[in-house]
């Protein structure tokens, strides 16, 4: 459990105090006592300068350096937040913040305390969530070439292919939002994937997201990241939040080259100067049945995550209120009776030949194929159903 060592409330000027914060600044820290006093002076002295009514809470997720120390001399609020992680921290601090608007900033000294103006300004003018833009503005030895054309772009090109959320620098330190926006984001990750799920829960529930040009400047003391980890759980959070991308892209490929395969093979059309035969038909049946399966693996992430964790999908949504439990079953059970139609084809004209030799290989495979999807798609209907008992 989180807890407040102590208050400070910044004032409109430094002799006046603020009864109540407009404005929370919070900072993360971990062992950074080389620059949580800076930090927190710049904060202070930056919202006195400009008469906003502030207060600074640094969330401190266990320092053994000094830091929280540092911090309270400096003014800060500190939140002790022994689970470790970038997010634990925020949400931390996001829970002691007492401001109407929350400016983020780490405390490594890379962001600007003085660009806290702006960021309130583009709240204050309607925003509900305000993102830094680094990209164009970075300093000499602040980024690492890992980080800056490949790590940064490629998540963030990924994060906008599937969300569509238009931000161009979505893993910057520095953003701001409403506090009263934040029960609609429902934050849940503790790692550096934090920033990303701010982003997409965001642009999820329709957010108005601003963004505009920072400067990124080399950061004080030890670097906390960890490229290839960290890079791989901002992935691993961008897959498992988009079931589509994930799974029903895949699948439906997957399932379409099968059968496209499997016509081919059945029908042995001459395709680039030879005809296909058994092996192809093979290949297009496992095709066709592991797509089946992808989707229907898809469509329980898609219910799971709108019945049990708020997600919004327009196309889901239209889907599930045009298809019940029965279509389902119809379906599976249609398929399901072509493949025993098929297999009972074969046994006739296995009977017809006096039980001798058979070489129906391919429409054997075929009504396989068709009595595994058909099954798949029978017991698929029914888990989506139990998921979506949980109706809201």
């Amino acid at each position: 459990m989180s807890t407040v060592e102590t208050e400070t409330v910044v004032g409109l000027t430094p002799d006046r105090v603020a009864p109540t914060p407009h404005v929370s600044v919070v900072i993360p820290c971990l062992n950074e006592a080389e620059n949580i006093s800076e930090c927190v002076s710049r904060a202070i002295e930056v919202m006195r300068e400009n008469d906003i009514a502030g207060e600074v809470v640094v969330a401190d997720n266990g320092s053994e350096d000094g830091s929280p120390e540092l911090a309270v001399a400096a003014g800060a609020r500190v939140v002790h937040e022994p689970r470790r992680g970038y997010g634990s921290a925020y949400m931390a601090g996001f829970a002691a913040a007492r401001g109407d608007l929350i400016v983020m900033a780490d405390a490594d000294l890379t962001y600007d305390f003085a660009e806290i103006p702006r960021f309130v300004e583009h709240l204050e003018a309607g925003g509900e969530m305000v993102i830094g833009d680094r990209m164009q503005n970075i300093q000499p030895g602040a980024m690492p070439w890992l980080h800056r054309y490949i790590g940064n772009p490629v998540l963030t090109g990924i994060l906008n292919l599937f969300f569509r959320t238009g931000v161009r620098d979505a893993h910057c330190g520095m953003r701001a939002v409403r506090r009263d926006v934040l029960p609609r984001l429902d934050l849940r990750t503790t790692g550096m994937e934090f920033a990303s799920e701010m982003v997409i829960r965001a642009a999820k529930a329709g957010l108005d997201i601003r963004e505009f040009p920072i400067e990124y400047h080399p950061r004080g003391g030890e670097s906390k990241l960890s490229s290839f980890r960290d890079g791989w759980r901002h992935l691993r959070f961008l897959l498992v939040h988009s079931p589509t991308h994930l799974f029903i892209v895949p699948g439906a490929i997957l399932a379409f080259l099968g059968i496209v395969t499997s016509l081919i093979s059945v029908t042995q059309i001459d395709l680039f100067g030879r005809q296909w035969d058994l092996h192809t038909m093979v290949g297009g049946a496992l095709l066709t049945i592991v797509g089946a399966q992808v989707l229907a693996l898809g469509l329980a992430a898609h219910t799971y995550g709108t019945y049990f964790m708020g997600e919004k999908d327009p196309w889901f949504d239209y889907m599930r209120a045009r298809f019940r439990l029965e279509h389902g079953l119809i379906l599976g059970g249609v398929i399901i009776v072509a493949g025993l139609a098929l297999a009972a084809t074969i046994v006739a004209i296995w009977v017809h030949r006096s039980f001798g030799q058979l070489g129906e290989e391919r429409l054997a495979v075929l009504s396989a194929t068709l009595i595994i999807v058909g099954i798949q798609v029978f017991f698929s209907s029914f888990l989506l159903s139990i998921l979506g008992l949980r109706r809201t």
